[in-house]
């Protein structure tokens, strides 16, 4: 593990593959942590000459948590992501981000517009009102105040995939395991409801994405009941040159099943920008 600082702010963070290769930094969404992208994952990106970096963003993981009422911005994070990359000795790099690591990856873009070589957003959204509005069923379930024990949470979060995920793609005992190491490398009960709030407060980004002069991948999935695919349609739109991918099956997830057309879309995003 290794360390970046943005003023009080820590970030851990890890790397992956030479860092003689293209920089690839990996945001991972709400509430989780950086396992979300698998080493299995990182190693598909580093087979395709990448050199790879994910982190754990404030109130997350092992980086810095803070007080209850600390506010912040999704740009903000997107300072976090620039330090990890300043720390690991990047000037530029792809910055890939899943779902409010997706946001944060646009926010990247539009606030630090010269050290984002590439934007790879995942099953996000451009902060619109009215844009890839959850079920209320998956609203419900991920607004649902923190639970009382990490055994408790990990029953809650188990709950939530079964809702926004696609059921013949998943593997339940895969992940409670996901979920009990999570949390057993760290659990912070409302620090998600500030990165929540982070997001809320940011606002829509459409104007700042459609001023973009970056090249640019937007992923969805066809089945996201977390975040409808209206909402990767739209990032695509409003993104100038902007490729789209929509992957048939997948809901508000990073199943193995989906890592192999991903990695090939961001492999074929970079040819266009270091080769």
């Amino acid at each position: 593990m290794q360390t970046a600082r943005n003023g009080e702010i820590e970030i851990v963070y890890e790397t992956f593959g030479s860092d003689l290769n293209p920089p690839l930094i990996l945001l991972h969404g709400l509430g989780s942590s950086m396992l979300v992208w698998p080493e299995d994952m990182c190693a598909g990106f580093v087979d395709r000459g990448f050199f790879v970096l994910r982190m754990d963003h404030r109130d997350s993981g092992l980086s810095t948590v803070l007080p209850d009422g600390a506010r912040y911005t999704l740009e903000d994070m997107a300072g976090d992501a620039m330090a990890v990359l300043d720390a690991a000795g990047c000037r530029r790099a792809i910055v890939c981000g899943y779902s409010l690591g997706g946001m944060v990856a646009q926010a990247a873009a539009a606030a630090f517009g010269d050290r984002v070589a590439g934007l790879v957003s995942i099953s996000s959204h451009t902060g619109e009102p009215g844009v890839g509005d959850p079920t209320p069923e998956a609203l419900a379930a991920l607004t649902a105040p923190p639970a009382a024990t990490i055994e408790a949470q990990i029953e809650a979060d188990l709950a939530g995939y079964r809702i926004w995920s696609n059921p013949e793609w998943r593997n339940e005992e895969a992940e409670r395991q996901y979920l009990e190491r999570s949390y057993r490398r760290a659990w912070h009960p409302g620090a998600s409801q500030r990165q929540f709030k982070a997001a809320a407060r940011s606002g829509s980004r459409a104007g700042a994405l459609g001023g973009l002069d970056v090249p640019a991948l937007v992923v969805h999935g066809g089945i996201d009941t977390l975040i409808g695919p209206d909402a990767g349609r739209r990032t695509a739109e409003v993104i100038p040159g902007a490729q789209y991918l929509e992957i048939e099956g997948m809901g508000h997830e990073l199943p193995p099943q989906v890592w192999a057309p991903i990695i090939s879309a961001v492999t074929a995003l970079s040819a266009r920008i270091f080769w």
